[in-house]
């Protein structure tokens, strides 16, 4: 029996041992396993990211809230870091082989080696850009975090919460001394975007702290989550110490620092006005299309693009007994009629969102036949926070987490009413929800056997082209068959045409700011509050708008490929499925993935791959 004992410690030595040389080798070295290194990689960035761990709630569900107490870092030194995590992980990649790998092996291997490949090159250009703009920036992710990604569910996720709003000011200084970095390399701002930051900052402290949003937002957490009044009180009391003490004081140096640049920003110029900014922006091109294309390829392709789109609107238009004028002019005065438009009131906001739902609702029961995989992630309609919505976007997804506790979002923006005509309602509910971003997003979520990183990573024209495709695809199946949804439709494709001209006419052909707002006003009809926020957009997310129309070009390209080549063997719900389920990708990889896919449906035994990430 003693012999035993030994053997059997003995044998718990080695496997210590063993044990404690993987780990080493995992977190120190180059993995044995090149899927051990996806995982070290993903968790390497996760760890040192706070507020994303809390988005993706990939830990909460084993219990683990370690993180839930603090905020991501934004100094320079943490961005010089993750720079160099991004070389070394490139350089460690590129020493395993891929000669033997699966051809799903593959697919996460060039992804992979894509997105650091791209994220190295743009090293260069690190600090050309603004982080804090009238678009996202600390000012408003970070209230915005609290509000909606920020979980209540008892007094220890309270006392985290109030933890961080006392690090606002620390997160804060870091922004600043990433602003001032900036500045001190000629790196300013457009002066709209240092007027409305300003504004926005302004109202956002102008309330005694006891009825600031995230003083009310964590009463009401605590509500929902059900916790005694008794015990809120001391909660609400540390928050709004908080508030006072942490919140607005960082406000305060960082209105500060935008009110002493004022003067100094007294230009509306695209990127090319910043150091090698031309050289940036075509690299912008790349990255954001995930093509080779250049940006004069890419404004000649939106320039023919308007031309097709307008002349499909313009026959519908005449057909309606609209006649006069070009179609932007006739697309606004069509905004402006009565019929289209909701009341101006609380009650026509809440009919818009419930509206909304309900062609959700709609089309989800009528996808069978084109989708085999369906996200098992709900979604819903909410209003866009009343506090961002005069610079938000007029719509955005918000995934859902990898617990299953929070679903999938849709925001729409109900500033004004205006711009939300019912005619162009379908279309933007099937792009930013089902089948668009939400199938995308949540299936991708939703994959197995992949490394992480495939589950979560975003690649613009893949996610926006689809959800663009999404828009068509609706249309195809009959879900807009009123001639007036249909024009909504056009439109919502002709803004996303409009995008390449104006986006290249910015930061190329060097456009004011003035030029593209009146050429996007004039083609698309859009009401003119929604342009200006738009091409304010262009300014601080340059080559961002140009994957949209990108990405949806070439799904069409490779769904008639696929037909092509398979005839009347191809399977809408094959295609579908084969696109979803690999995740956001390179078009170009994402072509390889659908070559692979033709090829197997051409063999004698003609299996589906879909399933094979």
């Amino acid at each position: 029996m003693k012999r035993f004992f030994k053997w059997l410690g003995a044998l718990l030595g080695v496997a210590v041992l063993v044990l404690v040389v993987f780990v080493v080798n995992a977190i120190w070295f180059k993995p044995f396993s090149i899927n051990v290194f996806y995982e070290r990689v993903f968790m390497q960035y996760a760890l040192d990211d706070p507020e994303l761990l809390s988005s993706i709630r990939i830990l909460e569900q084993f219990g683990l809230k370690f993180h839930q107490d603090d905020l991501t870092s934004e100094s320079l030194a943490r961005t010089e870091k993750l720079n160099k995590m991004v070389r070394d992980d490139l350089e460690t990649l590129h020493r395993y082989g891929t000669s033997d790998m699966t051809p799903a092996e593959k697919t996460s291997y060039d992804v992979l080696d894509w997105f650091l490949t791209m994220q190295v090159e743009g090293q260069q250009w690190t600090y050309n850009n603004y982080p804090v703009n009238q678009m996202f920036g600390v000012q408003s992710s970070l209230p915005d975090f609290m509000v909606q990604i920020h979980q209540v569910n008892d007094e220890g996720d309270a006392a985290d919460y109030v933890a961080r709003l006392e690090k606002f000011d620390w997160k804060f200084d870091q922004v600043l001394e990433q602003l001032r970095y900036r500045e001190n390399h000629g790196i300013v701002p457009p002066h709209f975007v240092v007027v409305k930051v300003l504004k926005e900052m302004r109202a956002f402290i102008d309330h005694p702290p006891e009825e600031h949003l995230l003083y009310t937002k964590l009463q009401e957490k605590l509500d929902k989550a059900g916790i005694p009044g008794d015990d809120q009180e001391p909660l609400l009391t540390d928050a709004a110490i908080a508030i006072r003490d942490h919140v607005y004081p960082a406000y305060q140096s960082l209105i500060g620092y935008f009110a002493a640049l004022e003067p100094k920003a007294t230009a509306n110029n695209g990127i090319w006005a910043l150091p090698d900014g031309d050289a940036y922006y075509a690299y912008l091109v790349r990255y954001h299309t995930t093509t080779d294309m250049t940006p004069e390829q890419v404004h000649q392709i939106g320039l023919s693009e308007v031309d097709r789109i307008q002349t499909q609107m313009d026959a519908i238009l005449k057909s309606e007994g609209y006649t006069e004028g070009t179609v932007g002019q006739r697309m606004m005065a069509l905004g402006k009629e009565e019929r289209f438009l909701y009341p101006d009131t609380d009650a026509g906001r809440e009919q818009i969102l419930a509206d909304y739902q309900s062609i959700l609702d709609e089309v989800n029961a009528g996808l069978e036949p084109y989708f085999g995989v369906r996200p098992s992630a709900g979604v819903e309609v909410r209003r866009v926070p009343e506090f961002k919505e005069a610079t938000a976007p007029g719509a955005y997804y918000q995934s859902p987490s990898l617990d299953g506790t929070r679903p999938g979002v849709f925001y729409a923006n109900l500033r004004d009413v205006t711009e939300t005509p019912r005619f162009g309602m379908r279309t933007l509910a099937y792009h930013e929800g089902i089948p668009g971003h939400h199938f995308q997003k949540a299936i991708q979520q939703e994959i197995k056997d992949v490394p992480t990183f495939r589950r979560l990573l975003g690649f613009t024209a893949f996610a926006e082209g689809w959800a663009l495709y999404a828009e068509r695809l609706a249309w195809e199946l009959g879900f807009e068959d009123d001639p007036y949804d249909n024009l909504g439709r056009l439109q919502a494709e002709l803004f996303r045409a409009v995008r390449l001209v104006v986006d290249t006419g910015i930061h190329y052909k060097r456009w004011s700011r003035e030029e593209a707002i009146a050429y996007m006003e004039s083609n698309t009809g859009m009401a003119h509050g929604d342009v200006v926020s738009e091409i304010e957009r262009y300014f601080v997310m340059p080559g961002q708008a140009l994957a949209y129309k990108v990405g949806m070009l070439k799904l069409l390209a490779l769904r008639e490929k696929a037909k092509t080549a398979l005839g009347d063997d191809f399977d809408i719900r094959g295609f579908h499925d084969l696109i979803l389920t690999g995740g956001d990708m390179p078009l170009d990889i994402l072509e390889q993935r659908v070559d692979h896919w033709i090829a197997e449906q051409q063999r004698p035994d003609g299996r589906d791959s879909a399933a094979h990430s």
